[in-house]
């Protein structure tokens, strides 16, 4: 006779039953109970991020369009272009 010991099926008893399913009202207020807890970044901080971000992605938009012209020109090379 096997026993199975993995994850929770070898918590529970065969006969339980499920959770019941929370009210929408509950998940709202454990939602707001959350979000409380967040740790809102200050105007100054999501400047500064933004000012990152906007950054590394014109460096990253910079890269990748000097690979398209690199690879562009070299297919023109060797398979011939006007």
């Amino acid at each position: 006779m096997a026993i199975d010991t993995r994850g929770e099926t070898a918590d529970k008893p065969s006969g339980e039953k499920k959770a019941k399913r929370t009210s929408p009202a509950l998940f709202y207020r454990q939602v707001v109970a959350e979000l409380r807890k967040v740790i809102w970044p200050t105007r100054k901080d999501l400047i500064s991020y933004t000012i990152i971000v906007l950054v590394f992605v014109l460096l990253m938009v910079g890269i990748v369009a000097g690979l398209d012209a690199v690879f562009t020109e070299g297919v023109l090379r060797i398979f011939g272009g006007a």
